[in-house]
């Protein structure tokens, strides 16, 4: 009888884990991002700046990937075809999540790790509903 009451409670206690986690990214899946604005200044030839604000967003990954959206169709429509990232800065005051990102365009693939191929990066944004410039 014994056996049985520990076999029960062990189903019992893995079911409601189970349940809990369930109920974890269902929560987080329910926000909606809202895309705010994006502000671009060329700082130095191929060197550009982007400025995004968003709300909604599940962390700073989510800014990023905003901001890099921005550089691949700022590339585009300068007529080039990659982006290599330099930095982003990202900030989250009462919710609203900024993001100041510097990226390098130019027509051939960049060195580094960072790069971005404009052209995969625009669409690969507009089926996850990330805007663009």
């Amino acid at each position: 009888m014994c056996r049985l009451c520990t076999l029960v409670a062990g189903v019992t206690l893995a079911s409601g884990l189970l349940f809990a986690c369930a109920q974890g990214p269902k929560a987080a899946a329910d926000v909606t991002p809202t895309y705010m604005g994006i502000e671009t200044m060329l700082l130095d030839g191929d060197l550009v700046d982007f400025r995004v604000e968003m709300k909604g967003a599940q962390g700073a990954e989510d800014i990023e990937a905003y901001a890099a959206c921005a550089a691949a169709q700022y590339a585009l429509i300068r007529g080039f075809g990659f982006a290599r990232h330099v930095r982003t800065n990202v900030a989250n005051a009462g919710g609203v999540w900024r993001g100041d990102a510097v990226y390098t365009i130019s027509a051939a693939l960049p060195r580094g790790l960072k790069t971005i191929d404009a052209e995969v990066t625009v669409r690969d944004c507009g089926a996850q509903g990330i805007p663009t410039v």
